[in-house]
């Protein structure tokens, strides 16, 4: 397999791994009576996430680990699709 698509693959499987922690952060703003619309996730996911934070951080004085599940599937993502792209560019 070339190294195109490994890249490709990561990137892919980072943002369903940052999609899904995008929902579990909304489903657990909902369960905390917190207003957040699963419809909106795309747009809204910034916000929620750091609200999150923010509420974690009141309740037990650490940020919730979702939040770093967040971060990370995003910057790694970004990282991968980035390297896929310049691999493609690099032909």
């Amino acid at each position: 397999m070339e190294l195109i698509y490994f890249f490709g693959i990561l990137a892919g499987l980072c943002g369903f791994w940052n999609g899904i922690t995008g929902a579990i952060i909304c489903s657990d703003l909902k369960s905390r009576g917190e207003p957040a619309n699963f419809f909106l996730l795309r747009m809204m996911a910034p916000v929620y996430a750091y609200r999150y934070r923010k509420i974690t951080m009141a309740e037990t004085g650490r940020t919730g680990p979702l939040f770093y599940h967040w971060v990370i599937s995003i910057n790694a993502a970004l990282v991968f699709g980035l390297l896929a792209v310049g691999l493609i560019l690099a032909k």
